[in-house]
């Protein structure tokens, strides 16, 4: 049995799906002969800490009963520089302006050596080169699966299942609230503005919705498959953008008489990364409903590969964040 001695910096939704997760799958990671200990957990206003490992259960629960993760007031950061420990799972918020806390805390993990796996686009897009090289140089396994898809595998299937087939153009839907939105808008017939409410009111959109609905979400995302899949070293201000807030019903409707309907779409390739509404065929495999998300992979070998999943949601982007972590230390 291997031991790694794990944090959580950052326990929003995420980061609470992490520790459900690990709770839930502890008989099957003992048959793989993996014990993650949680010896840290950390949001923006307190900590626990036990070297002995947390009880994950007791934090999950003060969480949702006091809103808080403990009683200690140690900040992710110094948890990350002083706690011994092999991996540091980094779920704090996106800061795409600045990289943020996240940053920070992968910047420090890979400083003293530890492992990072994390959720946070916002370092990645901003300083995707500088992190890279930081691990590297540091001996630190990297990985960021959930960033682009969420459950969906496009990162480890580009760079691992389809390793020596030669990748030549993404292009999908990565970002779950547009998708439901231009969805409700063509099965009502209804206006933008009433079905970014709806989508509100259920959760799938924010209440500042300008990252997502102006295609600031989709387009980090596609800086991060640019410079880890085509060798790019782009930032989200090289994406050419286009939202779907000008999108009305009447011209879903028309898209619709005439076998399409109208897609917030992202594509990238060696030589250009864009993200805007397009007509989609109704019987084309990027054409999914509701807040899934889909990417296409044009291969030279294999021709087209598709994967569809949900981009987002607590348990479904912690899955990658385990399948990431299983992949450095089952190797």
């Amino acid at each position: 049995m291997r031991t790694i001695r794990i944090s959580i910096i950052g326990f929003g939704a995420v980061g609470q799906g992490v520790a459900r997760v690990i709770l839930d799958k502890k008989d099957y990671l003992d048959s793989i002969g993996l014990d993650f200990k949680v010896v840290a957990v950390a949001d923006s206003r307190t900590a626990v800490i036990d070297h002995d490992g947390v009880d994950l259960a007791a934090v999950l629960f003060r969480k949702k009963t006091e809103g808080k993760v403990g009683f200690e007031k140690v900040t992710g950061l110094e948890i990350i520089e002083n706690i011994d420990h092999e991996l540091v799972v980094e779920t704090t918020p996106t800061n795409i302006v600045t990289g943020g806390a996240g940053l920070k805390n992968m910047l420090m993990a890979f400083k003293h050596g530890r492992d990072v796996v994390t959720s946070n686009k916002g370092p990645l897009a901003m300083k995707y080169g500088e992190l890279m090289e930081t691990s590297a140089a540091n001996g630190s396994k990297f990985k960021f699966e959930a960033t682009v898809g969420g459950a969906m595998p496009v990162l480890n299937l580009a760079r691992d299942v389809l390793a020596g087939n030669k990748i030549t153009n993404v292009e999908g839907i990565f970002n779950g609230t547009c998708n439901y939105i231009l969805t409700r808008m063509m099965e009502e017939h209804a206006p933008y503005e009433q079905m970014l409410a709806e989508a509100q009111e259920l959760g799938y959109a924010e209440t500042d919705p300008t990252y997502d609905v102006e295609g600031i979400d989709t387009a980090c995302k596609l800086v991060i498959l640019a410079n880890s899949v085509f060798g790019m070293n782009a930032t989200h201000e090289d994406v050419t953008i286009t939202g779907i807030t000008k999108i009305t019903p009447e011209a879903l409707l028309l898209a619709q008489n005439d076998g399409y309907v109208i897609k917030l779409i992202g594509e990238v390739n060696d030589s250009r990364i864009n993200v805007a509404p397009k007509l989609v065929p109704t019987d084309h495999p990027l054409a999914v409903g509701g807040t899934l998300n889909v990417a296409s992979m044009q291969t030279e070998l294999a021709g087209p590969i598709t994967v569809t999943g949900r981009g987002a949601g607590s348990i479904e982007t912690a899955s990658a964040i385990l399948s990431d972590i299983i992949s450095i230390y089952r190797e």
